[in-house]
């Protein structure tokens, strides 16, 4: 299995697991296999990669494609019926909407002279789908092969534990394999292995190494890592092709490379640009922040009420405690702009800072800019600390051991305008921001 090792890097372990559970094509495998681990961690490669080395016959089924029971059994089966039928013979469509429809057919389907005595191996991709579907369906695919009568192992990929999946009537228990992800050490061997022909090896695993030392506490996603290597790979041997540097000029190379790795820092995750786009950054050396679109929700996207709160943070941080009843409160009576204002409050708050806000008046404000009635629930509570965390907001103690604790907002009005544009909010939000400028 020499070709095997070189096809599927830092896997042995999974591999080999994986080859025992098969056997050989006559035998019967286990009923059931369930195989998690984190995105980009090598579940769906090893295993297609296996059955197809192995030549076992098998079929995959994506589960985000066939999002209905019936294009979930109906694609299985016509998979299954054109491995079984020849190649000039032109199989045709089965229809299935029932489960029970789906085991009397996989019988029919599965009586062909090239599946017969042999292990046939269907693999649902992403299978956290399934929850989603009949309650029948997961029990019923753990089962199959007792249903059936016939030698079928059913192989679940997913993202999620098991844990996650057990019904609550109980089902047969497949066999658990996990995927743990990569360490550097594993990334570095696997990308190191994509090196360009015209280049050494030596030469494309310096660039890796560089290329980890970035970008590998912000990100450890094998795909995301792979598509960022062949991106910025000619920005570093651009020395190299114009003659300006050698091969083992390390340092050269870095300088030359170091600040457009960390532009691309500002993409991680994000394909808001085409390849073509971010070469045409490379070139112009321009700011890949001037592009539209670009990165323009990574500093800002927030979940729904963080956003609320946020405001709310910083109308209660500009806004003197006074301002509250005529901003939020529909029948505020009358109040005359010179006696309303003191002489000191002339004085534009935003020169003068934020000031701190008991948590008293934060919720009070978030209450009146939210349409809906929101409760004080853990949930709104996690949500203030997780913008404490971000350094969004401020904890500033306590004035006396009776008081709450006190919040002071530290961003600024455009970060406020870029969270309101990302979303339709209230118009109160836009009426509040309106008047608050109104008194500067």
């Amino acid at each position: 299995m020499a070709h095997l090792e070189n096809l599927v890097l830092c896997r042995e372990s999974q591999v080999s697991t994986l080859q025992s559970l098969f056997g050989e094509r006559h035998h019967f495998s286990f009923p059931s296999i369930f195989i998690y681990g984190h995105t980009a961690s090598g579940k769906t490669y090893v295993t297609q990669t296996l059955l197809k080395t192995l030549e076992l016959p098998h079929v995959f089924v994506n589960c985000v494609e066939c999002f209905t029971l019936r294009l979930l059994l109906e694609q299985i089966l016509n998979k299954l019926n054109h491995l079984s039928s020849s190649e000039d013979a032109c199989p045709t469509h089965i229809t299935c909407e029932t489960f029970n429809d789906f085991v009397r057919l996989f019988k029919q389907v599965t009586k062909a002279e090239s599946l017969k005595d042999q292990t046939v191996y269907i693999v649902l991709d992403k299978a956290e789908y399934l929850r989603d579907m009949e309650a029948n369906l997961l029990p019923g695919f753990l089962r199959l092969q007792e249903l059936t009568d016939r030698n079928v192992t059913v192989i679940l990929l997913s993202e999620i534990v098991w844990e996650k999946f057990r019904p609550n009537t109980g089902c047969f228990e497949p066999f658990v394999l996990y995927f743990p992800d990569y360490s550097i050490g594993n990334l570095q061997k696997i990308l190191s292995h994509d090196h360009p022909p015209e280049y050494s090896a030596d030469f494309y695993a310096a660039y890796i190494n560089i290329l980890l030392g970035v970008f590998y506490t912000v990100c450890r996603d094998l795909k995301e890592l792979r598509h960022l290597a062949v991106l910025n790979f000619p920005k570093y041997c651009e020395p190299v092709v114009k003659g300006e540097a050698s091969e083992r000029d390390t340092r050269k190379l870095w300088r030359n490379v170091e600040p457009h790795l960390k532009k691309a820092m500002q993409t991680v995750y994000l394909r808001e640009i085409s390849s073509s786009q971010w070469e045409k950054i490379q070139k112009d050396d321009t700011d890949p922040g001037q592009l539209k679109g670009l990165s323009a929700y990574t500093h800002v996207e927030l979940p729904y009420y963080s956003k609320f709160i946020l405001i709310a943070a910083y109308l209660a941080s500009y806004n003197p405690a006074r301002t509250d009843k005529r901003f939020f409160l529909k029948h505020h009576g009358k109040i005359k702009k010179t006696n309303f204002l003191k002489k000191h409050e002339k004085t534009s708050n935003h020169l003068l800072g934020p000031k701190p806000f008991p948590l008293d008046r934060l919720l009070a404000i978030l209450y009146s800019i939210v349409d809906s009635r929101v409760a004080a629930t853990a949930n709104i509570f996690s949500q203030i600390t997780s913008l404490v965390t971000l350094q969004l907001l401020t904890l500033v103690g306590h004035d006396d051991q009776l008081d709450g604790p006190k919040y002071k907002c530290t961003v600024s009005l455009d970060f406020i305008r870029a969270i309101a544009s990302f979303q339709s909010f209230q118009d109160t939000i836009l009426l509040a921001l309106w008047l608050w400028q109104r008194w500067q």
